[in-house]
């Protein structure tokens, strides 16, 4: 890895940390987390109070890219987050905290922030 990206990561990791210090995910509001890489994104909704991961749903996943491979990465954003916000309205989630995981709010994160917005979660 060169200096300048581990820079960037390290930026992003103290970014971070500084949003989860005031940032937590409780039994009625779950903290609905992204993470990014260069090709795929992924969403999880996780209770912070037992540590356990509710649900996630991730752009690498075979079924999802037969249905939404041939859409731009924001667009899959979009959708990944309307899948999210369904299956979560099955396991009765329908308010969460977001985090953004210390990237930008724009491009993919906002996108898939969006497309939960508009499939009905409350944040």
């Amino acid at each position: 890895m060169s200096k300048i990206a581990q820079q960037r990561l390290e930026a992003r990791v103290a970014r971070h940390a500084r949003i989860r210090k005031k940032l937590s995910g409780t039994t009625q509001r779950p903290r609905l987390c992204v993470r990014r890489s260069i090709k795929n994104i992924i969403a999880q909704i996780v209770n912070d109070e037992t540590g356990a991961s509710l649900l996630q749903v991730s752009t690498s996943a075979n079924e999802f890219k037969k249905e939404f491979g041939t859409l731009t990465k924001t667009e899959q954003g979009r959708k990944l987050g309307e899948v999210l916000a369904a299956k979560a309205k099955e396991k009765g989630i329908t308010e969460v905290v977001f985090d953004r995981g210390g990237y930008i709010y724009h491009g993919r994160v906002k996108a898939v922030a969006d497309g939960a917005r508009e499939a009905g979660m409350v944040f």
